[in-house]
């Protein structure tokens, strides 16, 4: 099925949101970094918004352009393809500080 850029971004809101209310209620940092079923649940929902950021269409991304979309795509491409290669560290950070940061930017696009 083929999704407008309006429902791909409802998805990404969606999916985020619902990251960002499970860790932030039941996950610090320190269990991200070394528990893997932790792991694999933030995994899940960061590969499905960059699925769904890298089929935006050109045209949304440009009009769009304060998000900055290449690396959010780009993480679900090296988390899916290297995931033995994944520094947590860095994944932390995406999940504690650019998560919050990506809902409220997505929500001003709804």
């Amino acid at each position: 099925m083929k999704y407008t850029d309006e429902q791909r971004i409802k998805k990404i809101y969606e999916y985020a949101v619902s990251l960002w209310d499970y860790v932030s209620n039941n996950v610090d940092r320190s269990t991200l970094l070394t528990d893997i079923h932790m792991q694999w649940l933030v995994t899940t929902p960061l590969y499905n918004i960059g699925e769904q950021v890298y089929y935006l269409s050109d045209g949304f991304k440009k009009e769009h352009d304060s998000i900055d979309w290449i690396p959010i795509a780009g993480l679900r491409h090296r988390l899916v393809h290297d995931y033995d290669g994944t520094n947590w560290e860095i994944i932390s950070d995406v999940v504690y500080e650019e998560i919050p940061k990506l809902i409220e930017e997505v929500r001003k696009l709804m």
